[in-house]
């Protein structure tokens, strides 16, 4: 590496930074640990990690930087050249503000880049999969044999009529047929929709009729703390409402009896008996639809978030190689579930489409004992990871004895996902787990955006606890307040299009332009976080500013959870919002109305709780249920959950001039502290 050419043309600074980074350097050499050294992380600080690490990076200059700033349209025609196209594009970016299409006129197909193109090469012997089930059962699958897999139920698709653009919802386990069956989908030009296989009949209903699937595929069932998840029973009650679905493919997994309806339910490994082993690629052209995923919004309806091919797999494709700076010899995990957007970008199709060795992996963490990921890791030699905040408090929590007692030097990069970290993890992340060798990479991104955002380039971009740093080449963001004018600290925005953005809300174009573009019409992309900029440019994620709550990663609308609260007989109104939790980053507080003759009696609030896991999912449940006679509400009927998130944090309440009774915020106020 030049280090006169990179030393050279630094700013003061950029020099006073070095020292800093320096500086901390001799912190961790000297002993320091995340306790002593987490109250003393100014947002000025920088830190770097010790060793050698630096001098194997793939990308050891801003030079990428600085090419994306001069021409974005030419910089992202460069990284498309990434993957392989059946007909280069005629044109890179279509921008009519808030539509985009990119790689114009341009012809590939997603499947194709993840396993075709390495068939050609030696990778084919490569490991793509090592799958682990929660109960000690392993495999592992080449390229080749997952291309093979691929093919045959490519078939199986076909067989039953499915055409391109026809849905089909996957509603699977962690699983290699879950990859399987999103890959097939690709392959033919269907569009896949996955829904998290913690979800609840009713929500699993709701997104197969919104997406108009043609065909589920399921199991008979998942291993979660020992215990089976009846996935086919839930399946069954979805479809008694969820009339598009014309077939399900059954996977047998957990080997229990279930119900088959005869001409409707068939088994997988009997389909894949009789399916033919070859099934070409359906030419897609780059704005086909890929897939659908669902997100919750602010209303009682999860949104279709809609992603294309061309511009998808840019995005995927090169963010993987920058951020995790992905070598052949890696064993990379991403330990997000197959549902989720992160399952999509950063299990399936990022990684494949770059040739790497992944590890899946069923279960959860603590079962049967807590220290199940380190032991993950140091059996299958990990030297990636890449989880959660939520994970990480979780792990703090349990004490760094869990970790200890397992080798871990086999890792080499650490990465964070799903919301903000807090620096104290950040630092526990980075000593107990990391042992002080392993970067941290903290990506910002959302369902919507596709692809990350905001995150260092390792070890490039120096950094700092807390903060996922700065935007990657060709990502432009930017701080405003209320009228669009650049600040410091208030709405992060995206200013410029970028590939692998959204195309729409499924079904409803006009959500989708009031959510994300009409606050400033049409000029920013409005991410729905807050965010600060310190004085050297680096990004802070606040979370959400709208009615929207994280629950461990996960996004839930407040108006879906108050919709399954008003849903139970007794209930006439429920409001929802979140709190700080030190394990799942926020979460639910329920303040609830009760009809009148209905007698609160000490089993209530469990009952509630039930119900809303039953209606939603167990990632739904209210920490806490509060019964009110009244809420905070405007004089139009709006109620104020700026307020009742006052209460529940504690803080003293903000502006009430404009409630129709402002005595009700001291009622409710007394009751909160009360309970």
């Amino acid at each position: 590496m030049n280090y006169l050419a990179v030393l050279f043309p630094l700013s003061l600074r950029q020099v006073k930074s070095i020292l800093i980074m320096l500086g901390m350097i001799f912190f961790t050499l000297s002993g320091f640990t995340a306790q002593s050294v987490k109250e003393s992380i100014p947002e000025t600080s920088f830190f770097i990690p010790s060793g050698k690490f630096q001098e194997n990076t793939n990308m050891q200059s801003f030079a990428i930087f600085e090419e994306a700033a001069k021409n974005r349209e030419a910089f992202w025609a460069k990284q498309a050249e990434c993957l392989e196209w059946f007909h280069t594009w005629d044109k890179v970016l279509e921008w009519n503000p808030p539509y985009a299409k990119w790689f114009v006129g341009g012809k590939l197909n997603a499947c194709y880049n993840c396993l075709d193109r390495h068939i050609k090469t030696p990778v084919r012997k490569k490991i793509a999969l090592i799958w682990e089930g929660e109960r000690g059962e392993e495999r592992s699958i080449t390229y080749e044999e997952l291309y093979k897999e691929v093919n045959k139920f490519s078939n199986v698709l076909k067989n039953f009529g499915v055409e391109k653009g026809d849905k089909v919802a996957i509603y699977l386990p962690m699983v290699p047929e879950a990859v399987v069956a999103m890959l097939s989908c690709a392959r033919i030009g269907a569009v896949h929709t996955v829904i998290f296989a913690g979800f609840s009949a009713d929500s699993l209903k709701d997104r197969i009729i919104d997406a108009e699937a043609k065909l589920l595929i399921t199991a008979d069932g998942g291993f979660r703390k020992g215990k089976i998840v009846p996935l086919k029973e839930i399946t069954d009650l979805a479809l008694e409402e969820a009339s598009s679905v014309e077939n399900v493919v059954v996977l047998k997994h957990t080997g229990h009896s279930v119900a088959m309806r005869d001409q409707r339910d068939y088994w997988y490994d009997e389909l894949m008996n009789n399916a033919l082993p070859e099934c070409p690629p359906k030419v897609m052209d780059a704005e086909d639809v890929l897939y659908i995923l669902y997100t919750s919004g602010t209303t009682g309806k999860p949104k279709g978030i809609i992603h294309t091919t061309g511009g998808y797999m840019v995005g995927t494709t090169m963010t993987t190689r920058w951020v995790f700076d992905i070598k052949p010899d890696d064993i990379y995990w991403c330990t997000a579930d197959i549902g989720w957007v992160t399952g999509h970008s950063y299990v399936v199709y990022g990684p494949l489409s770059n040739g790497m060795t992944q590890l899946l992996y069923e279960g959860v963490p603590d079962f049967p004992e807590r220290n199940r990921f380190w032991k993950l890791i140091e059996k299958y030699r990990v030297t990636i990871l890449y989880t959660a905040p939520t994970a990480i408090r979780t792990f703090m929590k349990w004490g760094e004895e869990w970790p200890q007692g397992c080798n871990l030097s086999s890792l080499r990069l650490l990465g964070s996902v799903g919301e903000p970290i807090n620096p104290e993890a950040w630092m526990w992340y980075y000593n107990h787990i990391g042992q002080r060798k392993c970067p941290i990479v903290d990506t910002w991104w959302q369902t919507e955006t596709g692809s990350i955002m905001i995150a260092p380039i390792p070890d490039l971009t120096a950094l700092k606890p807390g903060s996922a740093t700065k935007p990657l080449p060709g990502i432009d963001v930017a701080i405003v307040d209320d009228h669009g004018h650049p600040q410091s600290s208030g709405f992060l925005v995206i200013t410029s299009p970028w590939p692998s953005m959204l195309r729409g809300i499924h079904n409803d174009p006009v959500r989708y332009e009031e959510t994300y573009w009409k606050k400033w019409d049409g000029v920013y992309y409005f991410t729905g976080d807050g965010a600060k900029k310190d004085d050297d440019g680096y990004f802070w994620l606040s979370g959400r500013v709208d009615d929207v709550i994280n629950v461990s990663g996960h996004r839930l609308g407040t108006m879906e959870i108050e919709s399954a609260l008003i849903d139970y007989h007794g209930v006439a109104e429920a409001a929802v919002v979140a709190i700080a939790h030190s394990i799942k980053g926020q979460a639910i507080v329920a303040f609830v109305i009760l009809k009148d003759g209905i007698n609160l009696h000490t089993e209530l609030e469990n009952e509630l709780k039930q119900h809303v896991a039953k209606k939603i999912g167990a990632i739904a449940r209210p920490e806490k249920i509060l019964f009110v006679g009244n809420l905070p509400k405007t004089r139009s009927g709006k109620i104020m959950r700026r307020l009742l998130r006052d209460i529940a944090e504690g803080r003293i309440a903000g502006d009430t001039t404009t409630l129709s009774d402002p005595s009700i915020i001291e009622q409710i106020k007394e009751k909160y502290q009360e309970e």
